[in-house]
């Protein structure tokens, strides 16, 4: 099925499978597409499905909605198109390719038996992997621990696969689960946040236990079981 592929600076933050008639994307929780910035409108903008087709809709968003770098009020996307909203990139992938990762053939060797599978060359590139854990594998537990501030004390679990931290329009981290840990990167405000005392930039950053970030202003603790 169709999905939408959401990042930040090249880092794959989130991926949406498109099942429903219409899907919202906004800033508000409410959305289907949740985007926790204050360039994207509280409702910025809708997905529609017409029949086999897709539109893409701009719901008078303040800053504007656009698809390959143009401004759009209603676009029908194709497949590879890229809807940008603020600095978010959200690369739309149509059913067809969507599909073109399904079980590979097998085919017949010249022994009489079946040679090992290969699977066709991605038309659209993979995702990285921090969306799911190998099937059977035990499930990452890690949590957020705040040391200072009004929170202080509190813990946060990561149960997600992206979990952003900070205060939007000020300061804002995310960290991601992948298959062998988490990382952690600076999203968006003034100053980057720190890590052990050294600035996190916009790269991926490895956590590891007892790891210690600051960030505006609030100091949490990384904790890994």
């Amino acid at each position: 099925m169709p999905k939408m592929i959401v990042s930040i600076d090249g880092v794959v933050i989130k991926e949406v499978q498109l099942t429903k008639d219409r899907t919202t994307l906004g800033r508000r929780p409410y959305n289907d597409i949740v985007i926790d910035n204050l360039a994207v409108s509280g409702e910025h903008a809708v997905v529609q499905m017409v029949g086999a087709q897709i539109f893409l809709e701009d719901l008078n968003s303040t800053n504007g909605t656009y698809v390959n770098g143009k401004a759009v009020k209603k676009q029908l996307l194709q497949d590879g198109d890229s809807v940008e909203v603020g600095k978010y990139k959200i690369k739309f992938v149509s059913e067809a390719q969507a599909e073109s990762f399904e079980k590979p053939v097998m085919v017949k060797a010249s022994t009489g038996g079946l040679a090992p599978s290969v699977a066709p060359t991605p038309l659209t590139p993979a995702a990285p992997a921090s969306f799911e854990a190998p099937a059977g594998a035990e499930p990452l537990r890690a949590a957020i621990k705040v040391l200072s501030g009004a929170a202080a004390g509190r813990e946060v679990p990561l149960t997600k696969v992206v979990t952003t931290i900070g205060k939007p329009g000020v300061a804002v981290a995310a960290i991601t689960r992948r298959q062998r840990g988490f990382v952690v990167h600076h999203v968006e405000g003034v100053g980057n946040p720190t890590l052990n005392g050294a600035a996190i930039g916009a790269q991926p950053v490895p956590l590891r236990n007892g790891d210690l970030i600051e960030l505006a202003g609030t100091q949490m603790q990384f904790v890994q079981a």
